[in-house]
């Protein structure tokens, strides 16, 4: 008889250890019977042990799927630092099928693209890097330099991986890839079909298929000989997955290609702080096309003014069209002074603080510091802090209400649910069939709009002032990503509204945004990432009174323990979800280590682990 620890796939469970008459190699995925459960459920062989003192039921079947030993390693680094078990960090990934064949395909590519000096010097800098980043301007070709790298990989037999967010994968980008690689690319992402999916996991394994561009989920692929990732739009923090285990696909791409020796490619416009701070880069910051682009300011109250109902009526008289741009889909409410834009900062944080209405008062997530909502704004001392709202939807509305003859349509995830419906929306705004497209940050996403001469951006002080230290970071990075989408060549012009304008003003053009990195990192110095780091514990139950409870009690804990500090902790800025009750607590440390030992003491089931929080 043979033993075997094995890890219960999606369960939060520890190891288990169950029993066999015949011998099973380690990795392979098998079914096991709990007790009191009908069904069986999947596991993993992890290692062969001893015969226990306990009695062992024996496991019940074995597959011809495997989950090789490079999995293994980084699901055991997965469950490690982003605090979850083996079994949940192991079912991220799609196992090998030991059934399927190897085929020779010695398929050889040519792009026939011919790099500019420029974009050739930034190739071969990220070549002798082997792990680098592209700090490149809208439109200076990052696009060109990926598919050459990539064509060099597969020209040696090689895999490749071209990440993007989710809603970043542009119909454009996969006519690109399937013009140079043909049927050796498959885009994969969470809107293919089951049936799909299966065909491109058999090409993946059998050599057919050879480039994977995709979301997150396709890092973790059955790869059976990758050379190269490339993460496009790498400041995106949709890479950043907010159900467990909450792991962020870049950062996991980073530590895949040091460990195994990959080359890495990074790439954004507007690069993240931490990337910037931590990854040698490459600035390419000439464009092939000229664009001349002409920026204006606009401080009303109203969500359409009278200047940018102006400025989109001439545009599209002009036979031009237009984009407007909200942060997110739903009525969002954000507190903000109507005189001077500013939201009511933490004396002792520099974040914006949070309303709590049941409380009437507004509360710092960082520090725990709270006060009362102030009659007038502390920063000008005559503006008076307003709740305002504002949805796509409702723009949608004011303007159908204004251009009455004119064909408008919103671009965001509640209109936009199928890979068709994206295709079918960006083919008739490029038809010329749509005026006025209306968006979230969807909008911002590497689609090449060849006509639209006007972005309108809306609501981007509700980013400035996000209770995060991020804020500044989103905001900039964010407008200056829909500003790339307007006159992409040519002339065009972007209308922002907000009560900041000195701030955008100064960091707005591409050129300054090193600049901003520089200065952001300074601010960040001995308080946030990616000096510290910084991990958030949720408590959510629909017992409200226990979890509170729980809440404080760990913090209690937390702040005996002296080489982590306990920065904030108390209700959720979204206190009620789901019919649940939320509190959590705000960690840092210098000591990824005495962290990590935090995290791992929690032992609660309503505990919610965030390593390396965003927010």
């Amino acid at each position: 008889m043979f033993y075997y620890e094995v890890a219960l796939l999606k369960s939060p469970l520890n190891n288990l250890t169950f029993q066999s008459e015949e011998k099973i190699d380690i990795g392979l995925k098998v079914f096991i019977k709990l007790r009191n459960r009908k069904v069986l459920d999947e596991a993993v062989i992890i290692k062969e042990v001893e015969k226990p003192t306990f009695d062992c039921t024996n496991i019940s079947e074995i597959t011809n799927e495997f989950y090789d030993e490079k999995m293994l390693q980084i699901a055991n680094f997965i469950s490690t630092y982003y605090v979850c078990s083996i079994g949940e960090a192991l079912s991220i990934y799609n196992p090998f099928d030991k059934n399927i064949e190897k085929i020779s395909n010695e398929e050889k590519f040519d792009s026939k693209i011919v790099l500019s000096s420029l974009q050739q010097k930034a190739k071969e800098f990220l070549d002798e890097k082997k792990q680098a980043l592209l700090f490149a301007n809208t439109g200076a070709g990052k696009t060109e330099i990926y598919i050459k790298i990539i064509e060099e990989h597969l020209n040696q037999n090689r895999q490749a991986v071209l990440l993007m967010p989710e809603i970043s994968l542009t119909p454009q980008m996969q006519k690109r890839l399937e013009k140079v690689f043909g049927k050796s690319v498959a885009i994969w992402h969470s809107k293919i079909t089951k049936k799909k999916k299966i065909e491109i996991l058999k090409g993946l394994q059998e050599g057919s298929i050879r480039l994977i561009a995709g979301a997150r989920s396709a890092l973790f692929l059955p790869y059976f000989n990758l050379g190269v990732i490339v993460v496009d739009e790498e400041h995106d923090d949709s890479y950043k997955s907010d159900s467990k285990p909450r792991l962020n696909t870049k950062d996991l791409a980073i530590y895949i290609a040091k460990k195994y020796d990959l080359q890495l490619v990074l790439g954004s416009a507007t690069v993240s702080s931490s990337s910037f701070h931590k990854i040698p880069f490459f600035r390419l910051n000439e464009t092939f096309h000229k664009t001349k682009k002409v920026y204006s300011f606009d401080d009303s109250q109203s969500n359409l003014s009278s200047k940018i109902i102006e400025k989109i009526e001439k545009t599209i008289k002009d036979k031009n069209q237009v984009i407007v741009f909200l942060p997110t889909r739903a009525n969002f409410k954000y507190q903000i002074c109507t005189t001077c834009g500013k939201s009511v900062e933490c004396p002792f944080c520099s974040v914006s603080m949070s309303l709590h209405k049941n409380d009437l008062a507004l509360k710092c997530h960082y520090c725990g510091y709270t006060q009362k909502i102030p009659d007038s704004c502390p920063s000008c001392n005559s503006g008076i802090i307003h709740n305002l709202r504002v949805g796509t939807a409702q723009i949608e509305e004011e303007l159908k209400f204004h251009f009455p003859n004119n064909k408008i349509k919103r671009f965001d995830r509640d209109e936009i649910k199928t890979d068709n419906q994206l295709k079918t929306v960006l083919n008739e705004f490029n038809d010329g069939k749509i005026d006025i497209l209306v968006g979230t940050q969807m909008l911002s996403k590497g689609h090449d709009y060849h006509n639209v001469k006007l972005a309108v951006v809306l609501g981007i002080d509700s980013v400035l002032n996000m209770n995060s230290y991020k804020s500044r970071e989103k905001a900039l990075s964010l407008l200056i990503q829909i500003s790339g989408r307007s006159g992409r060549s040519g002339e065009g012009e972007v209308i922002i509204q907000t009560k900041n304008q000195e701030f955008f003003s100064h960091y707005l053009n591409e050129s300054n945004y090193e600049e901003f990195l520089k200065s952001e990192l300074e601010f960040r110095q001995d308080f946030y990432p990616p000096f510290l780091k910084m991990a958030k514990v949720i408590f959510s139950s629909s017992n409200g009174l226990k979890v509170k409870d729980e809440m404080e009690d760990y913090a209690k804990i937390f702040k005996d323990n002296k080489q982590i500090e306990v920065i904030g902790f108390g209700q959720s800025p979204i206190f009620k979800m789901a019919n649940k009750y939320r509190y959590e607590i705000l960690l840092r440390s210098n000591n990824i280590k005495a962290l990590l030992n935090a995290l791992h003491s929690i032992n609660s089931p309503n505990a919610i682990i965030d390593m390396d929080t965003i927010y």
